[in-house]
């Protein structure tokens, strides 16, 4: 039975990701179906098949099951594990902590050395723990961080906790748990879970964001900012939730209710701290060009900060009589030159002139708008599909260059808190006011013609460059006709500034950072108002820490007074310079203040007289590599780089940007699944001739009921009916989420490392299949059986290995090298899966040899080591060593032994050519002949036949002439 829902549950169709590219030769995989992870419980492995895995030419893997000679087989009906992963993987954890392996010492390093800092974005510990997306990328920086401890260099590669936010005080006022308790179990359990993975970090120098130790240097930056005018407060239309009793930033909420439990939302003005990043936006805009990131992603942050050329306009309002007023409308424009096709302007519902112009008739037409307009999002107010809605203020404005009235409108797709919060509306040219001029009936006056093509009239907006019409009045003395736009922007603004009605502007679209949050959760401000005054005054930065008073009531006040107001005898103080009462601040920092410098602070984790010393900043700055989610590619990044440059300016980092490098590793998607339409008779319906408008169900097939033609999936009993295919993101709500510590116990974490390396490209996104971790384990069985040896019949291991004490022959040491070199290159490149697909091509070879030469099988095993480093070091202390290999010399490739020794030779016959053949590079021209009078396609076109002469050009060909007379009729 399929398992139905209806067709309203399905979800966009998201790409699925092709096996690995490898190279052409053939490699062994070991696989079986099993039932989806999630969905059963942990057992010791079945009995394995290999996959005689075919690249085509597109890289991917074609598959065909046969059985295999090194399969593990059932001793008195025990299941046998492919290798002792289950002992190895905690001993080795055990070792290194014990020998604290991976530790960075803080003041006895070795600066002499290169230095390599990688670093994950830190994670929020919440409570589900971690699913297999988040070792994605942590097992990518840990492979780079082994492999760059094994070249010499001093490695840094810390992990720490974004412990602060909103979900662990929800939790608490829930629970009645206090989110101190939550979060120090979480971080437990999340540092568990690392551990048990094997990662490389050095856990001396952990940190959370929620320690007073730590905090105390966050709000040390943020005196720092106050002092230099770049953190102010002000009353700024937020979005205020009240159920969650807290300031919410755009990207929380989504269409009119929180993101975080779907509560309602709406816009109220309330007293904010904000920090001026806005200062730095030329800064943070042109040092992007030095930066290796991802231009997708540095695309994102210059669309964010989003800086424009232009100019601002004056229009003063006109009273009832007709007359011009002292009132002056500010609109911004980066199109100046349409300024004679303004027709009317457009101001934000909370621009603060509107109280001031409404008119009495239309005043309460305004009031409910506005209501309306606060209960939505900017993002909502300003999507483009969205219908535009307004409503005329009932008063006029002059143009000044034309010098008519035009009326004066508000609409929410115009925000109070981007530009000027007003605009002058040019319907014939911008798409959104055409829309709105269409709907409300308002003039539409073309001024822009383009050059190729004469429009009559302006039925659509027309928003490219062209010759500019209609644009002269002699009242005013500006006359623009028949310039390029361009040319006429230029003598506008110019205008402007001489007449006095506006001037020259560059604007921005980044707006300054609400940096306060009604919560008790996040770090406290370190200022205080007195008593008397209500004056603000930030604390001495000997106060600092400024502690969380204990509470056992988080809940929202409800009057939008954060929850630490409740803290009274802690909000009553004094200042400590004049001894005056005061009150603390109770609102608190956002979670993005202390991820803003946390890679700092993993620098020199346990200073408590600087946030960091100067001589380590210096030598560890900046990060070489920083990975983490595209989810982050803007915001905290961009926090993170203003933190930065401001602490640059004030001479406590040495460099300009914080991150030299950012990965943004892709998502691990779910299981596959594959969805079949039924009509509403019953009948199945091909996805590819499905109508849209047809009500038709969905039913989730089997994945053993499928099968692949060409590009498609196809039911297995009917092949003309066609299926969908899709894997979404996990999640606990779809079931599709797989717990890492069952992908652990069932088949290793080395298993899990591969596996996650080998799904794809590392920025790539790609569905969770359990079959492909069942093949990487059967590899790592592989390698460990080459160099241990196989299994006695009870399924135990002896100790040491096959290895011997012999020199490697030259083939040995080509295919050791080429396995070297690529690896090697492959790691640098972040290319993790091509990596192990030569580890995989090497041991194929190696199964072939008779004996396997220690030195060789310890060169294998150094390589292997920073994708699967549990197994590499037990093979390594059973190949006689008594130290971990963790800073062991990583092999080089000996250039010689790259080298191919043999080529391909084409061979003709009279002319033509009819196959080829493979010859040494130093081969003669007898050898040659030989070789291909042997080969099974070439001899048929030459027994029995009379040579009449041969050409031979070394390395390049071989062209055998036949005697005509002795050619065989129909011999092709």
């Amino acid at each position: 039975m399929y398992t139905q829902f209806h067709t309203s549950t399905l979800l966009p169709t998201l790409p699925l990701t092709h096996s690995p590219p490898l190279s052409r030769r053939t490699i062994l995989l070991y696989s079986h179906r099993l039932p989806p992870l999630h969905r059963r419980r942990p057992t010791s492995l079945r009995f394995p098949l290999r996959i005689s895995s075919c690249i085509n030419s597109t890289g991917t893997i074609s598959s065909s099951l046969s059985t295999d000679e090194e399969e593990e087989r059932p001793s008195n009906n025990k299941r046998v594990k492919a290798y002792p992963f289950h002992e190895i993987e905690p001993k080795w954890q055990r070792y290194w902590e014990e020998h604290k392996t991976f530790r960075t010492p803080h003041d006895d390093l070795d600066t002499t050395k290169p230095k390599y800092y990688v670093l994950d974005m830190f994670p929020y510990p919440s409570g589900a723990g971690l699913h297999v997306g988040h070792p994605l990328g942590y097992t990518a920086t840990d492979i780079l961080a082994r492999f760059k401890r094994m070249q010499g260099f001093n490695v840094l590669h810390p992990m720490g906790w974004d412990a602060f936010g909103l979900p662990a005080e929800q939790y608490a006022i829930q629970t009645g748990t206090h989110p101190k308790i939550t979060t120090l179990r979480n971080i437990e359990h999340f540092r568990s879970q690392l551990r048990s993975l094997g990662f490389s970090y050095d856990w001396d120098r952990e940190i959370s964001t929620t320690e007073p130790d730590y905090y105390k240097w966050t709000q040390w930056i943020f005196l720092q900012l106050l002092k230099r005018g770049l953190a102010y407060q002000a009353e700024v239309p937020v979005n205020w939730c009240p159920a969650l009793g807290t300031v919410l930033a755009n990207e929380e909420v989504v269409d009119g209710v929180s993101e975080r439990g779907g509560h309602p939302v709406i816009r109220k003005p309330m007293r904010q701290w904000m920090l001026r990043i806005t200062a730095y936006a030329d800064s943070l805009l042109e040092d992007l060009n030095d930066l290796d990131w991802p231009e997708s992603i540095k695309e994102m942050q210059r669309n964010w900060i989003g800086r424009s050329e232009g100019a601002e306009v004056e229009f003063h309002v006109m009273d009832t009589d007709g007359q011009q007023t002292d009132i002056k409308i500010v609109v911004y424009t980066t199109r100046p030159d349409t300024i004679f096709g303004a027709t009317y302007l457009v101001l934000a519902p909370e621009h603060i002139l509107l109280s001031s112009m409404v008119s009495e008739a239309q005043s309460k037409h305004v009031e409910e708008y506005k209501e309306l307009a606060a209960r939505k999002s900017d993002l909502e107010r300003t999507e483009l599909q969205k219908e535009k809605t307004g409503v005329f203020t009932g008063c006029y404005a002059r143009n000044p260059a034309t010098g008519e009235a035009i009326p004066i409108w508000i609409a929410d797709y115009v925000l109070g808190s981007y530009g000027t919060g007003a605009i002058m509306a040019v319907p014939a040219h911008d798409m959104r006011d055409h829309e709105f001029a269409s709907k409300y009936n308002l003039p539409i006056c073309g001024v822009v013609m383009p050059n190729d093509q004469n429009i009559s009239s302006f039925d659509k907006a027309y928003s490219g460059d062209g010759t500019v019409i209609n644009s002269s009045n002699l009242t005013t003395g500006l006359d623009i006709n028949g310039l390029s736009n361009k040319e006429a922007a230029s003598e506008v603004t110019k205008w402007l500034e001489k007449s006095g009605n506006g001037k020259r502007k560059v604007n921005y679209k980044l707006r300054d950072w609400l940096f306060a949050r009604q919560r008790y959760w996040g770090e406290p401000i370190p200022v205080i108002f007195l008593g008397e005054t209500g004056e603000t005054v930030p604390l001495p930065e000997t106060e600092l820490p400024i502690t969380l008073p204990e509470l056992d009531d988080f809940t929202p006040t409800g009057s939008g007074e954060p929850p630490l107001s409740k803290a009274a005898s802690w909000v009553k103080t004094f200042d400590p310079l004049s001894g005056k009462p005061a009150e603390r601040e109770t609102n608190t920092m956002p979670q993005w203040a202390g991820s803003c410098w946390y890679y700092l602070r993993f620098m020199d984790p346990k200073n408590s007289k600087m946030l960091v010393d100067k001589a380590k900043e210096v030598y560890w700055s900046p990060v070489d590599v920083y990975v983490g989610g595209a989810e982050h590619a803007v915001l905290h990044l961009l926090y993170a780089r203003f933190w930065h440059k401001v602490l640059y300016d004030i001479g406590v980092v040495s460099k300009k940007e914080p991150f030299q490098c950012v990965i943004n590793q892709g998502i691990i998607l779910g299981e596959v699944e594959y969805i079949a339409y039924r009509d509403p008779d019953g009948n199945l319906i091909s996805a590819d001739i499905v109508d849209e408008l047809t009500e038709l169900s969905q039913e989730r097939v089997p994945e053993d009921e499928v099968r692949k033609s060409g590009d498609s999936y196809v039911l297995k009993d009917n092949p003309t009916i066609r299926l969908i295919a899709r894997a979404h993101k996990m999640s606990k709500s779809r079931g599709n989420v797989i717990n890492p510590d069952d992908v652990v116990s069932e088949y290793g974490a080395d298993s899990l490392r591969l596996y996650e390396m080998f799904m794809g490209p590392l920025r790539d996104s790609k569905p969770w299949n359990t079959s492909g971790i069942e093949g990487v384990h059967r590899f790592l069985a592989r390698a460990w059986r080459l160099i241990v040896g196989s299994p006695s019949p009870s399924g135990e291991f002896k100790d040491g290995t096959v290895a011997l004490d012999e020199e490697p022959s030259t083939d040995q040491l080509r295919s050791l090298h080429k396995c070297i070199d690529k690896v090697t290159e492959e790691i640098e490149a972040t290319r993790f899966n091509t990596g192990i697909s030569a580890m995989m091509e090497f041991i194929n070879a190696a199964y072939k040899w008779k004996k396997l030469p220690r030195s060789t099988a310890e060169a294998f095993v150094l390589l292997l080591s920073p994708y699967a480093p549990h197994m590499a070091e037990e093979l390594w202390s059973r190949l006689g060593h008594s130290n971990s290999l963790a800073h062991e010399p990583f092999p080089k490739a000996n250039p010689e032994y790259l080298k191919e020794s043999t080529l391909v030779l084409p061979v003709q016959i009279n002319g033509k050519t009819r196959g080829t053949i493979e010859v040494e590079k130093e081969c003669s021209e007898e050898d040659a002949f030989r070789l291909a009078s042997q080969d099974s396609r070439l001899s048929k076109f030459l027994d029995g036949q009379k040579v009449k002469k041969r050409i031979y050009v070394p390395g390049k060909i071989l062209n055998v002439i036949l005697d005509a007379k002795k050619v065989k009729v129909g011999q092709r």
